[in-house]
């Protein structure tokens, strides 16, 4: 795979690849790859991305906010991983206008797909990590989430408070399925009430998915009553 220029997008990131092939790849769609039949794409990047996020953004949050219990970094880090947080990072790097996808995603809006752009985010954080090595990995994720406001909710909790109120029974969550390979899973779960289903959720874990329905349930709650 031969790369091509990138240098607007290396200047967005604010990082310069030794090899810009790296880069190239963590914007290569496996649709793409398959119409095109190149054996090389982002998702293997992607999952190195997944942890090096995961890391950076834990050292990142301890040292933001030094009187945080686990309990609350936990929160706030999970909003800032979360598949919507990185959507809308990658929605100010403007990723959509440098992903290779193919025809048919091209045709349904590939380019603007919330899961399409937070993935290739995580790509590119992999490639990031490695041609330049840890520490400007750390440091993208820092500038990154430096500019992003983080603002963690617990739905879950406030649905479980609404209906303890209301009704004396808690809300019950079910996986109604479960899709993917490991490293980029995608769960759809449904919140219940009094046996009936007040919401659907989606999220790249269960935590997320629950958190996604809540927040569907109680809007629902809220225009109800």
């Amino acid at each position: 795979m031969k790369p091509f220029n990138q240098d607007i997008l290396q200047k967005k990131l604010g990082v310069t690849f030794k090899n810009p092939v790296i880069l190239d790849i963590a914007l290569t769609h496996k649709s793409y790859a398959i119409e095109n039949n190149l054996k090389e794409f982002n998702e293997r990047l992607e999952f190195i991305g997944d942890s090096v996020l995961s890391v950076a953004t834990a050292v990142y949050f301890y040292r933001k906010y030094p009187n945080y219990d686990e309990g609350k970094l936990s929160k706030i880090k999970a909003a800032a991983v979360s598949r919507a947080t990185l959507y809308t990072i990658a929605k100010k790097f403007k990723l959509g206008g440098f992903i290779k996808i193919s025809k048919s995603e091209e045709a349904t809006g590939g380019r603007e797909k919330e899961s399409i752009l937070a993935n290739a985010l995580e790509a590119i954080i992999g490639a990031i990590y490695l041609d330049r090595g840890s520490a400007v990995a750390e440091k993208f994720v820092n500038k990154i989430f430096s500019k992003q406001e983080i603002n963690p909710v617990d739905f879950k909790s406030q649905l479980q408070e609404s209906i303890q109120s209301r009704y004396k029974t808690i809300p019950i969550y079910n996986v109604l399925e479960e899709k993917g390979p490991d490293h980029d899973k995608t769960f759809k779960i449904n919140v219940t009430i009094l046996r009936k289903v007040f919401a659907n959720g989606i999220g790249k874990s269960k935590k997320e998915a629950e958190q996604d329905a809540a927040k569907k349930a109680l809007k629902r709650l809220h225009n109800k009553y």
